[in-house]
């Protein structure tokens, strides 16, 4: 993964600046962050570059995520569960953290859709919403076998056909 080129001034984005001051000092410092969600995230970093600058961003972005992550755990805490697939209900959680997501990507100027934010968003699927069908069936392709016959036997059937109503006209016989 590879971020995207950082054009800046070299100043922090107000955006980052404010979060940064929320979060505390662990949002530069990521070797003295420990994460304290109960939810084990199951989440690896993105593969760092060489270069420092980038190593930094994708750190930055990294704990960042792990807040989005927290942020849409806390939100779902009060869903109840028979609610977990009723998208009104959902839409406001989910919304938050596509958009924290991509946002902090957008600001860190990190490259979304990306393998960290994949990760999070599978991740919320597989915990919260596994179990959720829709109203409607989904109808799926034949197999292969069904499929073939289905094409094959109009296609032998013709021939058959054009015989027969040649044969027919050759009869002789005025049809009224």
């Amino acid at each position: 993964m590879a971020p995207r080129t950082h054009i800046s001034s070299g100043r922090l984005s107000r955006g980052l600046l404010l979060l940064s001051v929320l979060l505390g000092p662990g949002l530069c410092h990521m070797e003295n962050v420990t994460t304290s969600s109960s939810q084990d995230t199951g989440t690896n970093p993105p593969t760092a570059t060489s270069n420092g600058t980038a190593q930094s961003m994708e750190r930055n972005y990294t704990a960042i995520t792990q807040h989005c992550w927290d942020y849409f755990v806390h939100l779902m805490k009060k869903v109840l569960p028979s609610e977990l697939c009723e998208w009104k209900i959902i839409s406001r959680p989910y919304s938050e953290l596509q958009n924290c997501l991509e946002g902090w990507a957008e600001r860190l100027n990190y490259s979304y859709p990306n393998a960290l934010a994949e990760q999070y968003i599978f991740q919320s699927h597989h915990i919260y919403f596994h179990n959720c069908t829709l109203e409607h069936p989904v109808y799926f392709d034949p197999p292969e076998d069904v499929l073939l016959a289905m094409i094959i036997a109009p296609i032998c059937l013709i021939p058959f056909l054009v015989t027969l109503v040649i044969w027919r006209s050759k009869d002789g016989k005025a049809q009224a």
